[in-house]
């Protein structure tokens, strides 16, 4: 799997969702959908949703000395209930389990169904949503790098992002001289709509030619043999794997499982700006079955609209063509590095993956989320607690949330590959745990839409 890039966050997230925990709203928010388009989107659900209830006496007044104080502030994509909203009152709320909108930032008005001795009444308030949390910084610049002659563009070294705002705004204090070589201290600012601001110092430093990279791996000297790493992390309710895609090239499954690899992840492709399989992964899939290897998959991504979550779920749908798994379906998306790139804000492209979930649930495969630590720590809200793939390269995992897969390791060297691989521990008891609750929901799923379908025959 491609590695993460090192990216240092400098805040963390406080943000929350205001979505019912039992299903996705059908018109989720996502950078694919503009916020006046939103905005309608929520002035339709408003109007349905505040019509008087059958049976509400409308033509019963509030009480005369009626106190119906709500909070001043609510933070958008804050999930609150109107009880919680509410802050001081003389009656009884009657829907007060309901969830009102915070998915935008500004005024907005709910109908709060309220009790008095004479019967129910209905009275409007207004409430404001705003934005008081700072942008996050995601790459601070770990290199800092410019050639000498060439213009420089902060945007290209650092990787930010907010919750709210798609496109905050990047300045920065200080000069750069890319005709001199030498080191440039400057003061970086990034500015949300709502003038929420994160500042950091950093060092510029101008080369006459930029050091290379390279993540490749291949056939280094060294490495942790998976027979080791096997007889380290060794336990009850342990299975040990591998993931692969096409830097492994050419793989011998059987040498592979007889090193003790009882399961493997395979790349079937990357999504850049159009989606591309594998090289190896029709001729991965088919031989790790054939070794009688565990099998799933993964696809790297840097999807960033609801349309094209749509055409890879599809994709991957298509792929698989019924194929059974026994893992669900691994979102892998790690373009942190200069994320702003992509035009989304931190809730939407958690909100992308909750749609890719759905997806994948809607062609009768789950799906699960993979991506390190740091980042599931200060990005990922994950908010339907979809299965973890946790990415940690450390000798014990200090992570606190819940995983059921750790990629401990890109170093691993196992028989049948040639050069480095990435090595997991699979925790059984944690799987048969998500397997129950994914059989659980799927059966909600369809008692629901059964009883739906009665109610339209009725």
């Amino acid at each position: 799997m491609k590695k993460i890039l090192p990216a240092i966050i400098a805040l963390c997230l406080t943000v929350g969702c205001s979505k019912e925990v039992q299903s996705l709203p059908a018109n989720v928010t996502t950078p694919s959908v503009s916020k006046t388009e939103t905005s309608e989107k929520t002035k339709e659900n408003s109007t349905s949703e505040n019509t008087v209830k059958s049976g509400l006496k409308a033509n019963i007044k509030p009480p005369d000395d009626l106190v119906l104080n709500i909070r001043e502030n609510v933070e958008v994509y804050e999930k609150i209930t109107i009880a919680e909203l509410v802050t001081e009152t003389n009656v009884e709320i009657v829907n007060g389990d309901r969830t009102i909108d915070t998915n935008e930032t500004g005024e907005f008005e709910v109908y709060i169904e309220c009790m008095c001795e004479k019967g129910e009444f209905q009275q409007k308030v207004t409430y404001t949503v705003t934005d008081t949390t700072a942008p996050v910084l995601l790459n601070m610049g770990v290199s800092p790098y410019v050639k000498r002659g060439e213009a420089f563009d902060l945007s290209k070294i650092v990787g930010y992002a907010d919750n709210y705002d798609t496109s905050p705004v990047l300045t920065y204090d200080g000069t750069v001289d890319t005709e001199k070589i030498g080191n440039y201290p400057i003061t970086a600012h990034v500015t949300d709509s709502s003038g929420n601001e994160t500042s950091w110092d950093m060092t510029v430093v101008v080369l006459s030619e930029i050091p290379s990279s390279d993540f490749s791996g291949g056939d280094s000297e060294g490495g942790t043999q998976f027979t080791d790493f096997i007889n380290t992390y060794k336990g009850d309710n342990r299975k040990f794997g591998i993931d692969v895609s096409a830097w492994q090239g050419d793989i011998d499954f059987n040498a592979v499982k007889k090193a003790g690899c009882e399961f493997v992840i395979i790349r079937m492709g990357h999504f850049y700006d159009e989606i591309v399989m594998d090289d190896w992964y029709i001729e991965n899939i088919q031989k790790a079955h054939e070794a009688g290897l565990k099998v799933g998959v993964y696809f790297y991504t840097t999807a960033n609209t609801a349309d094209d979550i749509k055409e890879l779920a599809g994709y991957i749908a298509e792929q698989l063509d019924g194929q059974e798994l026994d893992f669900p379906v691994a979102f892998d998306w790690e373009e942190f590095t200069t994320f702003q790139e992509y035009g989304m804000s931190i809730h939407g492209l958690n909100e992308l993956f909750n749609l890719f979930a759905i997806e994948m649930e809607n062609y009768g495969y789950s799906a699960m989320l993979y991506s390190s630590k740091n980042f599931l720590n200060n990005f990922w809200i994950n908010e339907y607690n979809y299965p973890v793939w946790l990415a940690h390269f450390v000798n014990e995992t200090d992570y606190e949330g819940d995983y059921f897969m750790w990629q401990a390791s890109s170093t691993g060297k196992i028989d049948g590959i040639d050069g480095y691989v990435d090595m997991n521990i699979l925790y059984t008891d944690k799987q048969q745990e998500i397997t129950q609750t994914i059989n659980t929901n799927n059966t909600n799923t369809n008692e629901d839409t059964d009883a739906e379908l009665s109610d339209e025959e009725e």
